[in-house]
């Protein structure tokens, strides 16, 4: 399985004209994962040799601007490149519990239909990733799932106890990971392993060597 990934933004704070926020693309089998959107990141992707339109799976580390503010208008360009397909299977994306609201208040109240579905899948932090002064009630979180007024469906997954990290998705190839960071606000890893594969034997080899 061939994977390789490129850097489209490395900046903190703020883009820059020689360097971007963050973000990063992941690419495998033909698909592209990108990692983090901040500002600038669709600007990124049109200098590359990425193809925007490959996305079909973003992540959002944590929900600081320069790590998520880019998201919103990378949605409406893809949206404008697109073709409206009932059968297209959604854009996963992957981030804190308050990401999915953030996602349909701003496109609500940008008047921004998307022609692709997307669902939003968040992740419940624990009380020891916020300072005590700042932790929420996350056991509840923004908004019912699928309600149409609160923008689309997905998942919201929660770290059980004795878990280390968040089981997200799992396929032939490789499982997808999401793990606890320590940060001024709730944040998380993402670790794409690659399952264990059997070796090609070269049976005439091994018959010449006895």
């Amino acid at each position: 399985m061939a994977m390789d990934l490129t850097f489209l933004g490395t900046g903190s704070a703020y883009p820059s004209p020689a360097r971007g926020s963050s973000a990063l693309v992941l690419r495998r089998e033909g698909e592209c994962w990108l990692f983090d959107c901040g500002e600038g990141t669709q600007t990124q992707l049109m200098r590359s040799h990425l193809r925007a339109g490959r996305i079909t799976k973003i992540f959002i580390t944590h929900l600081h601007g320069d790590h998520f503010f880019g998201l919103p208008g990378l949605l409406c360009t893809l949206s404008l490149q697109s073709s409206p397909d009932p059968d297209k299977p959604p854009v996963d994306i992957y981030g804190p519990l308050g990401l999915r609201d953030f996602l349909s208040h701003t496109l609500e109240l940008s008047h921004s239909q998307l022609l692709f579905p997307y669902a939003v899948h968040e992740l419940v932090p624990t009380p020891d990733q916020c300072p005590a002064g700042e932790f929420r009630d996350f056991s509840s979180p923004w908004g019912r799932e699928g309600d149409p007024a609160r923008g689309p469906g997905g998942r919201v997954l929660s770290l059980g106890p004795g878990q280390s990290s968040y089981l997200l998705e799992e396929d032939e190839q490789v499982v997808l990971r999401a793990f606890r960071l320590f940060h001024r606000i709730p944040s998380f890893g993402f670790v794409v392993e690659e399952k264990p594969r059997p070796g090609k034997l070269n049976v005439q080899k091994l018959q010449d060597l006895g």
